[in-house]
């Protein structure tokens, strides 16, 4: 690629030099803050996210998503108006609206005001490593979670510009190269996709009909597992795991319960995701004690199964201990309780599922288990885990493949609108506009927030 023949130094760090005939203007030469409040309950609800922009938030429970109660007092905001988080703005969090609607009153929104600037190349500036860590120089708070970029603050930055015929180009070379980029990043997730497919297939096949491809099946009305081998016997699942209750015992470390890791301690969550969570330091006499083997059911087992313990420590009263009787190889029951079909038969047992609503242990004895000879229990435990490994082994190329992509994507968009590259001579040809979706939802988290009440 081409860079401009001339450039000058713009005296910011973030973005220390442009081409030449290129322009630094201040915000508020050509934002306008628009404070228009939504004065009924009507208007399409809108959302931001440093991954999509702005999008329309969707209003089913199966993704956690929900309308407001009212959306009176909600700020309107007008295609080609750009929105910010307030509180993410250093993280990406500003982005140009396709839409008609209303957002959070905790949000800005601005006007473009001077028609020599494109909403569309603000879009991608404002979300560039560069202008990130600008925003995030001046927004003021304690920790990253809590910092603000107030929009008087906001209005007293600058933004590089060029002309308003290069700014159109940048927009239409980025959209074209950057729907190029999704495109293969799309290929490589739906290769994923099938890995994981083929994975929990291959998980609910083995633990619901053995490994046996020549055993002899037995129909059994009304069983969750369907056609099971004949030796088997469905046995009510207070048999297999009893109710522990034993409070917790001086030294036990507070665990906390992930569908990502299991049981962990809380200080392993925080090392692994490498974040920072509230822990539990206070009210820890009514917890329980759980030991390697025992299996937990946390707030979110009717989503995502119930989970094995593999260390000796102490979780919230609010969870139920499972204590596995002598038939039970753990390892079987855990591919067994996190599997597609039982997790189908626990939400079975409740005629009213939403999102976090616990399950309990009258729930779980409502669903029977699978009395199978211990020996043969072991070997379903090894085919699945040697067989689940090979396809974990696959996917870290894919998401590497998809890593290096969304950071060419970044490196290039970030090059382009800061006038390291020249685009003004490139000519695009027609192509299918594919946007990229990522999703910012990260569940483990709120469990673990959960955890720590």
């Amino acid at each position: 690629m081409m860079m401009y023949k001339k450039y000058k130094e713009t005296g910011y760090k973030h973005i220390p030099t442009i081409p030449e005939h290129w322009e630094i203007k201040k915000h508020r030469s050509f934002l306008v803050e628009q404070k228009s409040i939504n004065s009924n309950d009507e208007g399409t609800l809108l959302s931001l996210s440093q991954y999509t922009g702005v999008s329309i938030k969707t209003n089913t429970d199966k993704q956690g998503m929900f309308r407001a109660e009212s959306l009176v007092g909600y700020r309107i905001v007008h295609p080609q108006d750009i929105v910010m988080n307030i509180m993410l703005a250093w993280n990406g969090s500003t982005a140009c609206s396709k839409f008609e609607g209303v957002i959070s009153p905790a949000y800005a929104v601005f006007k473009v005001a001077d028609n020599g600037i494109a909403p569309d190349y603000l879009h991608y500036l404002y979300r560039i490593p560069e202008m990130c860590g600008y925003f995030k120089a001046y927004s003021t708070g304690i920790i990253d979670s809590r910092l603000r970029l107030y929009p008087q603050i906001f209005m007293q930055l600058y933004s590089v510009i060029p002309p308003r015929d290069e700014q159109d180009q940048i927009v239409r070379y980025l959209d074209w190269q950057v729907s190029k980029i999704n495109h293969l990043i799309h290929s490589y997730q739906k290769q994923i996709k099938l890995l994981e497919e083929r994975k929990t297939t291959l998980i609910d096949n083995a633990v619901t009909k053995g490994i046996n491809s020549d055993a002899t099946m037995q129909h059994i009305s009304g069983c969750w597992m369907g056609n099971i081998p004949a030796h088997w016997r469905m046995i009510p699942s207070k048999r297999v795991f009893v109710e522990g209750k034993e409070r917790r015992r001086e030294g036990d470390v507070s665990a906390t319960a992930s569908q990502k890791y299991g049981i962990i301690s809380q200080e392993e969550y925080m090392r692994r995701e490498n974040r920072r969570i509230v822990v539990a330091n206070q009210g820890l006499d009514d917890w329980k004690h759980v030991e390697p083997g025992n299996f937990v059911i946390s707030l979110r087992s009717f989503q995502g199964g119930i989970e094995l313990c593999e260390i000796t420590g102490c979780v919230t009263w609010h969870y139920i201990v499972l204590l596995p009787q002598e038939m039970v190889c753990t390892q079987y029951f855990k591919w067994l309780l996190k599997s597609k079909s039982y997790i189908k038969a626990l939400q079975g047992t409740s005629e009213f599922i939403r999102d976090g609503q616990d399950l309990r242990y009258s729930n779980f004895v409502k669903v029977d288990l699978p009395l199978i000879p211990l020996e043969e229990q072991k070997a379903i435990a090894e085919y699945i885990t040697a067989e689940v490994a090979k396809i974990d082994n696959a996917l870290p190329v894919f998401q590497k493949e998809i890593e290096l992509l969304r950071e060419y994507r970044t490196r290039l968009i970030s090059d382009v609108v800061t006038g390291q590259i020249d685009v003004r001579d490139v000519v695009i040809p027609e192509y299918t506009p594919e946007e990229d979706v990522e999703s910012s939802a990260d569940e483990d988290v709120e469990e673990v927030a959960e955890n720590a009440e």
